[in-house]
């Protein structure tokens, strides 16, 4: 295709050098001026068109004759990146397969290309270390930092977080050389900070990975609440954790994680209203197992009110194991041993598991029955493995049914909900 170009054009100039000769013939051509140049003795006369046409010509009869000397080094060109390309694709494939070393080969001849080399060293890479070759793997590293960079710290970000160690990855990617970062190494970035205790810092990366679309939708979004979590819990006072909960979006308000991760971090700052208030409304809004856990577990006091509220919500959610387990809590917490032991029986036939069986044995243990406080710490550790529980003596038939029992549930109208 190139060829017949050249020819084209090739015919085109012809033509229009045959047209300019016949107009360069004509009579009143030298009413255009004239221009006289001396070269070595020589004197060389030539009209204004004519000597411009002349430079014209000289210049292409000049292009031609660099096209014609630079094409056998154009053609080597073409078939050294057309085998690089080759030796990719083959290397890739290897990689793919498992062929660690014919992969390595493959992949470090291609690198010799300037416009492939930087995949094809980061493929080496992945090869070497797959054969667990520290020294091909450091040597394929250094010619990756050389030729690129940017390839070259995200490596090395990767494997380091994948080493648990966030500190090397935030300086491979921090390298000035390295910059700007991709949207792939502003993801690890955001991972790192939020590793070493900045993921306050890491929230501000958020905005362009959305804008750059570097995490699927659904990836992004737990990315965002995971990240959510991890700046509530890394708040270093009462004042931090306010600021950083209120500039967080309305709907990871009340994810189950986010608001566990700000209730937590603000019971431990003695901020209990905020832990509280944050759980009910959270629960209130959508009710989640965990959540409703946590409120009974909470270091905080406020058992009246607490109490008041797992009492309003046992009316909608009879048979939540976790609530009733919540409710035996805070029951035991105001001395009522009686009825935390009752609501313990009811969470344990509802499917509750080896923390309900805990909280019974030390119930038990601190009334004084040795006896059935260690056979609910064995069920608690037999619940903890899979294991089937063993049921206590002092439970009757009359009991038993009383405990599987389940209230009606209405919903906010007071209307009685239907059971599937």
């Amino acid at each position: 295709m190139k060829t017949l170009r050249l020819a084209i054009v090739l015919l085109v100039l012809v033509a229009i050098g045959v047209i300019g000769a016949q107009w360069l013939a004509r009579e009143d051509i030298r009413d255009w001026g004239e221009v006289f140049v001396r070269v070595g003795g020589y004197d060389i006369t030539a009209t204004v068109p004519g000597a411009i046409l002349a430079l014209v010509a000289a210049a292409l009869l000049l292009w031609i004759v660099w096209s014609l000397l630079a094409l056998p080094f154009r053609t080597w060109g073409r078939h050294r990146r057309k085998r690089a390309r080759a030796q990719l694709i083959e290397g890739l494939e290897a990689l793919h397969h498992g062929h660690w070393q014919r992969a390595e080969k493959s992949l470090d001849r291609a690198a010799q290309d300037a416009e492939v080399g930087a995949i094809a060293r980061a493929g080496a890479v992945r090869g070497a270390q797959a054969r667990e070759d520290p020294a091909a793997t450091e040597r394929h590293l250094q010619a990756l930092a050389e030729r690129n960079p940017t390839s070259h710290a995200l490596l090395v970000a990767e494997d380091a977080l994948r080493g648990a160690q966030p500190a090397q990855a935030l300086v491979a990617l921090d390298a000035p050389a390295a910059q700007p970062l991709p949207p792939r190494g502003l993801y690890l970035r955001a991972q790192a900070l939020s590793e070493i205790g900045r993921a306050g810092d890491a929230w501000g990366l958020l905005g362009p990975l959305r804008q750059q679309r570097a995490l699927a939708p659904e990836a992004q979004a737990r990315f965002e609440r995971d990240l959510a979590a991890r700046t509530l819990e890394q708040a270093g006072d009462a004042n931090v954790l306010a600021e950083r909960w209120e500039a967080l979006p309305k709907p990871l308000r009340v994810e189950p994680a986010v608001v566990a991760a700000y209730a937590a971090r603000a019971a431990v700052l003695h901020w209990d209203d905020a832990a509280t208030h944050a759980l009910e409304h959270a629960l209130d809004s959508r009710w989640d197992e965990g959540l409703i856990a946590l409120y009974g577990k909470l270091p905080v006091g406020k058992l009246d009110s607490r109490r008041a509220s797992a009492q309003r919500w046992i009316q909608t959610h009879s048979d939540s194991p976790a609530l009733l387990l919540t409710l035996a809590r805070l029951a035991r917490q105001q001395g009522q041993w009686p009825q935390a032991q009752d609501f313990l029986h009811r969470a344990l036939a509802q499917g509750a598991g080896a923390d309900a069986w805990e909280e019974l044995g030390d119930g038990y243990a601190a009334d004084g029955q040795d006896l059935l406080a260690r056979r609910s710490y064995a069920n608690a550790l037999a619940a903890s493995r899979g294991e089937v529980a063993t049921a206590l003596p002092e439970r009757d038939l009359r009991q038993q049914i009383h405990d599987h029992a389940v209230g009606e549930e209405r919903d906010e109208h007071g209307m009685p909900r239907l059971r599937n």
